[in-house]
């Protein structure tokens, strides 16, 4: 059970202040009946309308993303086009990216108000692997996959990345899996090397794999079974 005003106010766009005054007009109804007390406990299973539109439950939101370049992945940016900016949904701002990209990285981008859930995927103790398509500079030797395995030394950290498994596709590509999320982790690592990443495009976080039905910018709900794979 929940209180009126508070699942108004996660299934639309409306604030608990506007549901108030909503009420005071006898624009709410339940089941029917005219609401009058922005208290009362209704379920899911009842029938909402808010100045005569139905109001679904809106409850925990997931999300994938084929995200863009010059797309960031914060939550407000006064200069730059965000992830959040790209979605047509209510309530954007409770929404966050769950596993950030950068810039000019492109694919799956993971946004969500489930800050459970979201820790279930960044952090790495989950061992929460991400997959990622890499295209170099120069080109890629043979020896990088033996040194990804051990853990590379970055600039300025006292400690090792994780082992990660690096497949190299052609000269200068590669597909690289890291079970962590370093600040530009996957760029650092190459510049370790002294290779530099010129395109990097997220294919997988977990079990969650990009749509490839998605064209850039486009998002959907996750299935059940996507969402449940982080645990």
């Amino acid at each position: 059970m929940i209180r009126l005003d508070k699942y108004l106010s996660q299934s639309s766009d409306y604030s608990r202040k506007e549901i108030k005054k909503a009420i005071r007009q006898k624009a709410i109804e339940v089941n029917g009946e005219t609401a009058t007390d922005p208290g009362m406990k209704i379920s899911e299973q009842d029938d909402v309308v808010l100045y005569g539109i139905g109001v679904d439950f809106q409850g925990k939101r997931y999300f994938m993303m084929n995200k863009p370049e010059d797309v960031v992945s914060v939550t407000r940016d006064g200069r730059n086009t965000t992830a959040l900016d790209l979605l047509e949904e209510p309530n954007k701002e409770r929404l966050h990216v769950a596993g950030r990209l950068d810039k000019d990285a492109t694919g799956l981008l993971l946004i969500t108000d489930d800050g459970v859930w979201t820790h279930q995927v960044i952090s790495p103790r989950k061992h929460c692997t991400k997959v990622y398509h890499v295209w170099t500079a120069e080109s890629i030797d043979e020896s990088m996959v033996e040194k990804f395995a051990q853990g590379i030394w970055l600039e300025s950290e006292n400690k090792r990345t994780l082992p990660a498994e690096l497949q190299i596709l052609s000269s200068h590509e590669a597909r690289l899996s890291i079970q962590e999320g370093r600040y530009h982790q996957v760029k650092r690592m190459f510049a370790a090397q002294g290779n530099r990443v010129v395109a990097l495009h997220r294919e997988q976080i977990g079990e969650i794999r990009l749509d490839l039905e998605l064209a850039d910018g486009e998002y959907r709900s996750l299935t059940q079974k996507e969402i449940d794979s982080v645990w």
